[in-house]
Formats: structure tokens, sequence, C-alpha cells
């Protein structure tokens, strides 16, 4: 990981250069909106997990529920 972020413009410009060989420069923007989009659904399916989980915390167990009603 530390060696990816360890490098200079030469490096980034050769990997910028095999990746317009590689795919052309009209197959890019279709890669770029496909990457865009998995990264959106990613996000979204994170954040659905993470509302799931907190509702579980914040919601009472059944036994509390039962018990409120019965003390009413």
């Amino acid at each position: 990981m530390l060696l990816f972020l360890n490098m200079g413009g030469s490096e980034w410009i050769f990997i910028i250069l095999a990746i317009l060989i590689l795919f052309g420069g009209r197959k890019i923007p279709e890669l770029m909106k496909g990457v865009g989009s998995g990264i959106k659904e990613f996000n979204k399916a994170k954040n659905d997990v993470t509302d799931q989980l907190r509702d579980g915390m914040n919601e009472k167990p059944k036994s509390e529920k039962v018990e409120d009603k019965k003390a009413e």
C-alpha cells in the first residue's frame, strides 16, 4: 500500500498512457461510468446495513415490549 502512495509524476503518466493504450480513448468514459456506479451501489448498500444495525440496536427486545403492554 505504501508503494502506491510513493509514486511520482512520471509513474502516473506511464500508468495513464498504459490505460489509454489498453482501453482506448472511447472506452475510458464507459469504464469510469461503470466504476462510479459500482461505488455508488456499494455506498448505498453500506449505508443500508448501517441504518439497519442502528435501528436494531435502538429497538426494544420483544420480552420488554410484552411486559410494557401487560403493565398498562
